[in-house]
């Protein structure tokens, strides 16, 4: 079994990974795979921060990944202070993101994580500043390179390079903001069927397999052992239950619960295997990019000018573009998707846009710390939710705690970095699956059949496909004569699940169709009717109180003026006629064949301990 080593120069190109879809789950064929199908109340606290664990690990494969990719595509030099203190304030924006995403935003278990949507233009502003040779090898055809040699010139400092893209990820978040606070996600959500979710939820999936593959190819034994325990733990074992003592009191009626451990826990079992399998074999290395000549503080507080304030330049504001429109779409994606994962009814226009406008708040943030990422919806997280079947508020506000943690100790965030490569390529492969089969499973609830709903699927995916891979192997890059323009053209042409949502979302709706042929059933725009349908009264009611506000916060919505009341509650909303507050506590956590609520006297029981 032999590894290769790690070439930075095969990781200059991303693909995006996030997407739209929901789609209604099928009913489960077989009882036992999905004998646990509800957990009353929130999990115990135990549980819960081994899941919010399991959070942070995927978080922190996005993280090292995309520092990793970006770094290495900055000219030769380093930086004046340690990488893990940039990745700690990653960390530290995520968590206070995740936080007030969970608790105000959409409300949903939503782990916030920096997108590989902000990568995209990032790496594009980044490559576009260094200086460009020509090369023409015998007779073939005109080739520029980056001149990355000694006789280069413009060659600037990585600060210099970081604070450009940070000042991107600034803006990113003011017109992410903007547009949440304008209600513009809300007006556009119920246009977006599934033929516009589907297709970007695969283009997601599929785009990102040739970077998966490039940090897996590091070792591909590792990789593979990872992605084999994950399967066999999810799938395999997923139904060996294990009665396990409550960590708190119930009412005396309650009884031990059984836990599917291994599926609940099937990404932190592999992971933490395969890491102490590699460092008795020698394998955990930090890459260079993100090691540092000096130990890192063990305690540090991120704080906006710590190095240098983010650079707003035209062509940080048209990289900031760029991110702000290809997280937003995946990011209303995302709602989606776990909204149908947990068996909720689609998020409102509401949520959607206080959703929106808290993300544009977390990557302002991240830009203001130093980040060169912003924060949004992460995929891969919503992947993990789909991948062990549970998800509660109360895991993702401790994941937002420990990654908050982390940000504030450098020195415990450097140690993420020691996880070799192919691990974190083995996670989110196996995490992107999820999400590619989301897409698959999607197309269902649209008539297939139909000529118009094949081309458009078709057209989609593969444009959306074409486009990137044409953009980067293009042997001239082109060029308009400004340079603002050709990062903002280069950046959204370059960017899978933006044009895969753009160009679904135009055909859906300019090209004729009926209601029942778009799969939007009795004229409602949301492939969650069929969903709805089977829900009772009840459920479908205390599954509404999720998106509300908290009960404090939202008696301040009189008060606030007329161009914001987008962000509040519609007094008709169903759950606001009972005026009582929806509790992360009382949220559903598992997702397959939920069909029985819990037994009042369980609930009674967990409500008795607040």
């Amino acid at each position: 079994m032999s590894r290769s080593p790690f070439n930075p120069n095969q990781l200059q190109s991303v693909g995006s990974q996030d997407a739209l879809a929901p789609l209604p789950p099928p009913a489960p064929q077989n009882p036992s795979t999905h004998s646990w199908d509800r957990l009353c109340g929130s999990p115990a606290w135990g549980l819960s921060c081994l899941l919010a664990l399991q959070h942070v690990l995927v978080m922190a494969s996005l993280l090292c990944v995309s520092h990793l990719l970006l770094l290495c595509s900055l000219s030769p030099g380093g930086l004046s202070y340690s990488p893990s203190q940039l990745l700690a304030s990653s960390f530290f924006s995520c968590g206070v993101s995740t936080i007030l995403q969970t608790w105000m935003g959409s409300r949903l278990p939503l782990v916030q994580a920096p997108s590989l949507e902000f990568l995209i233009p990032a790496l594009v502003l980044t490559s576009q500043k260094l200086p460009l040779a020509i090369q023409t090898p015998g007779n073939s055809s005109l080739m520029m390179h980056l001149c990355r040699g000694p006789s280069c010139h413009g060659q600037r400092h990585w600060n210099t390079s970081l604070q450009e893209v940070s000042g991107a990820v600034v803006v990113s978040g003011l017109l992410q903001g903007t547009m949440g606070l304008l209600g513009s996600p809300g007006r556009v959500f119920p246009h977006c069927g599934p033929l516009v979710l589907a297709p970007s939820l695969v283009v997601a999936g599929l785009s990102a397999h040739r970077e998966v593959a490039q940090f897996c190819s590091a070792h591909w034994g590792l990789a593979l052992l990872v992605v084999l325990l994950m399967v066999v733990c999810s799938q395999h074992l997923g139904s060996c239950q294990f009665h396990v003592c409550p960590w708190r009191r119930a009412s005396a009626s309650s009884t031990h619960t059984p836990l599917p451990a291994f599926r609940l826990l099937s990404v932190l079992i592999p992971v933490a295997c395969v890491w102490i399998v590699s460092a008795f074999l020698g394998f955990s290395v930090i890459p260079q990019e993100l090691s540092a000549p000096t130990k890192a503080p063990w305690i540090w507080l991120p704080h906006p000018g710590e190095w240098n304030w983010p650079l707003l330049t035209p062509r940080a504001l048209a990289a900031g573009i760029s991110m702000a429109l290809a997280a937003s779409t995946s990011s209303l994606g995302c709602y989606a998707l776990c909204g149908r994962l947990l068996h909720l009814p689609p998020p409102p226009p509401h949520a959607c846009s206080r959703g929106l406008s808290l993300e544009g708040l977390g990557s302002v943030l991240a830009g203001l710390l130093g980040s060169p990422m912003g924060t949004a919806s992460s995929f891969p997280n919503v992947g993990k939710v789909g991948l062990i079947q549970a998800g509660s508020q109360q895991v993702a506000h401790l994941a937002g705690l420990l990654c908050m943690g982390l940000g504030l100790s450098p020195r415990l965030a450097q140690l993420l970095t020691t996880i070799p490569l192919p691990v974190l390529g083995g996670v989110l492969g196996v995490t992107q699956a999820v999400v590619l089969s989301a897409g698959f499973s999607s197309f269902y609830v649209a008539d297939i059949d139909s000529g118009r709903n094949i081309f458009i699927v078709g057209f989609s995916i593969f444009m959306a496909l074409l486009l990137p891979r044409w953009f980067r192997e293009a042997p001239v890059l082109f060029s308009t004569g400004w340079s603002p323009l050709d990062v903002l053209l280069h950046s959204l042409l370059t960017q899978p699940i933006f044009l895969a949502g753009l160009s679904g979302f135009l055909l859906e709706n300019t090209i004729p169709g009926t209601q029942l042929e778009r799969g939007l059933g009795q004229g409602l725009p949301s492939l969650f009717t069929a969903q709805e349908a089977r829900m009772p009264q009840k459920p479908r009611e205390k599954a509404a109180q999720v998106y509300r506000l908290p009960f404090p916060i939202q008696n301040l919505c009189p008060c606030i003026p007329q161009p914001l009341r987008c962000l509040c509650p519609l007094p008709e909303d169903p759950g606001d006629e009972e005026g009582g507050s929806s509790e992360p506590e009382e949220m559903a956590d598992l997702l397959p064949g939920s069909g029985e609520p819990c037994p009042e006297s369980s609930r009674e029981g967990f409500r008795s301990q607040k």
